[in-house]
């Protein structure tokens, strides 16, 4: 008698680690970025754009010439990071509203480039007193009204039919639209097969309705919530004077902000004037406007 009920608490514990694994697995959720940390000091978050890795900052950060501790992020979906469910935009987001709070951050300097940028302008607005200044590298708060500005917004949705046929798309067909992609948004080669391959390497789901989700952004009635000194970075190309105008329209209720063009560079501004940029970037830290 004392052999069978042994034998039916192991049975019965064997069902219940079992099950709790299963429901482990259930509940599992992708975190929606990794972070690498540099240095020591108060924090100087760094966010890169769509499907860029957080590497992207690391000869930025070797040149500061402030003492700050660095966060480089990386986003879900991309540089082999598990994809999340969507809304992803919004998951990205409200994760670094949860980072910043958890880790107890304050005086804090984001640097966002294109959807970080965007980023950047989110944090900024939800924590005024928190973030002092912020640099938004060729990034609109509403690039839909740039890139698709006569497509209705409510049309714009996951389920359509590019977005399918950018999913089921063949690989080499993907490898051709980065290739020319990667070519416009850098100048250098080597850069370029970089960027290339970041988009190769993202998850297909994550590229099309992460996308979809940036095209639906609209972040212009945010800015006059942000009251930290701005620096916005905007690219050249194609034209440096359309460029600048469309920034002066976009950001017209940024109040605390300083727009300066970069010469000649594409839209990775950090890698096509690299010297001119880290100038640019520790002059504002360090003697702001």
């Amino acid at each position: 008698m004392k052999t069978s009920i042994k034998i039916f608490a192991l049975v019965m514990t064997v069902f219940i680690w079992m099950d709790s694994i299963a429901s482990n697995k259930t509940n599992y959720q992708p975190e929606p970025f990794e972070v690498e940390t540099i240095g020591q000091g108060k924090p100087i978050l760094f966010l890169p754009g769509f499907t860029a890795s957080g590497s992207v900052w690391k000869e930025t950060v070797e040149h500061l010439t402030v003492e700050r501790k660095s966060y480089l992020f990386s986003y879900a979906g991309f540089n082999g990071n598990e994809p999340i469910e969507m809304p992803w935009y919004d998951t990205i987001k409200n994760g670094l509203i949860d980072y910043v709070n958890q880790n107890k951050l304050t005086d804090i300097i984001v640097i966002g480039h294109s959807m970080g940028g965007n980023l950047a302008v989110d944090i900024a607005a939800e924590f005024p007193d928190r973030v002092s200044k912020i640099i938004i590298v060729d990034a609109l708060p509403f690039m839909k009204d740039v890139m698709m500005p006569d497509v209705p917004i409510e049309m714009l949705d996951y389920d359509t039919s590019y977005n399918q046929q950018t999913i089921a798309m063949s690989d080499a067909d993907f490898l051709n639209m980065a290739t020319m992609m990667a070519s416009n948004m850098a100048t250098d080669k080597e850069n370029q097969e970089t960027l290339k391959k970041w988009m190769v390497e993202a998850d297909r789901k994550t590229w099309a309705y992460g996308y979809t989700d940036l095209l639906k952004l609209d972040l212009r009635p945010k800015l006059s919530n942000i009251s930290c000194e701005t620096l916005i970075i905007g690219a050249s190309f194609p034209d440096v004077n359309m460029a600048k105008a469309n920034y002066e329209k976009q950001y017209e209720n940024l109040s605390e902000k300083t727009l300066i063009m970069a010469s000649d560079s594409k839209h990775f501004v950090m890698l096509d004037e690299p010297e001119w940029f880290y100038k640019t970037v520790n002059d504002f830290l360090v003697n702001g406007k």
